[in-house]
């Protein structure tokens, strides 16, 4: 079965819509969360743009005004590049071409702020959605895989799956993975 195929039918166990093969199709699941965590959650890149974002030290007032501002505007913006253009950036790509099967990818901070982005995303901001409350888990770090949707900014069926970037025992940072559903690659 293909990475699509597990990766659904997973869900639908952990949905509770279950099938005989539960414990198999969820430890399965649990290999490929792990399987990204090792890759994605330890590169150096990611780690260091986001100390380095975190070390700024942004007040969350002026976040949530970025937030804001982000939401409001249509398209793409010059304010916007420095997330959707550096470094981190490319090794979200490169990370999201070994993966297969990854329509979008974004990398936040301590607090929920984007630190970098593969697409546009909605918002700026995700300190106040699951991805990244359950993700960073004030500093303890956990996994966390979201429902099933329609991602706008992605324009596809997606599953998020998000997971905490670590660094001497403490959450630092998240990363969130759009895995397509419909993909077919």
């Amino acid at each position: 079965m293909s990475f699509k195929g597990y990766l659904a039918a997973s869900l639908l166990v952990l949905a509770g819509l279950g099938t005989t093969h539960a414990a198999d199709l969820s430890a399965d699941l649990q290999q490929r969360i792990d399987a990204l965590r090792e890759t994605w959650a330890n590169s150096a890149t990611l780690i260091n743009a986001i100390k380095e974002q975190n070390a700024r030290n942004i007040p969350l007032s002026d976040i949530q005004e970025i937030d804001r501002k982000w939401m409001a505007t249509s398209g793409l913006a010059a304010f916007m590049m420095p997330v959707l253009d550096n470094p981190a950036v490319a090794e979200l790509l490169r990370l999201e071409k070994a993966t297969g099967h990854v329509q979008e990818s974004f990398v936040m901070d301590n607090q929920g702020a984007l630190v970098a982005a593969t697409n546009k995303t909605s918002d700026y901001w995700q300190g106040d959605e699951a991805k990244f409350t359950e993700s960073f888990k004030n500093g303890q770090g956990a996994v966390h895989v979201g429902k099933v949707d329609f991602d706008k900014s992605a324009q596809a069926y997606l599953v998020q799956v998000s997971i905490p970037v670590m660094d001497d025992g403490r959450a630092i940072g998240a990363i969130t993975i759009g895995i397509d559903l419909g993909d077919s690659r």
